[in-house]
């Protein structure tokens, strides 16, 4: 049987509910974080490698911009993607499962990363 139902595949045009956008923004952050890897273990490397390599890693960290934007960014995702797993842990154990329950969570979810972000933001610059 054929659906005479429109069908809309712009998804620009489209108003997700909350919920939905801190679930596609946790797996974004979750995307961030692997490729974020590469920068974060080059790091790691270069300032096991030697006294000079680890004051390189440290003064690129003090002094270049874009050093610091992309620890920021880093840790800003880190920062999300870790509330909002620990939403998803409690749905799994249903708690919060309800449709007021999701948007509940999703509000603090933003909020309390916010508020990580902007710690993290202090700390690295």
């Amino acid at each position: 049987m054929k659906s005479k139902r429109p069908v809309n595949l712009d998804l620009s045009t489209i108003q997700f509910p909350l919920p939905a956008l801190t679930s596609i923004a946790h797996r974004i952050t979750g995307v961030i974080l692997f490729i974020g890897l590469i920068f974060a273990f080059w790091a790691l490397d270069k300032s096991l490698s030697s006294p000079a390599g680890f004051e390189a890693v440290r003064d690129a960290l003090a002094t270049n911009f874009l050093v610091k934007l992309i620890a920021w960014g880093l840790l800003s995702a880190l920062a999300f993607h870790f509330v909002a797993g620990i939403k998803h842990l409690l749905m799994d154990i249903d708690i919060g499962v309800t449709l007021e329950g999701g948007v509940k969570k999703a509000q603090i979810t933003v909020v309390a990363s916010a508020v990580l972000i902007i710690l993290a933001g202090v700390w690295v610059w």
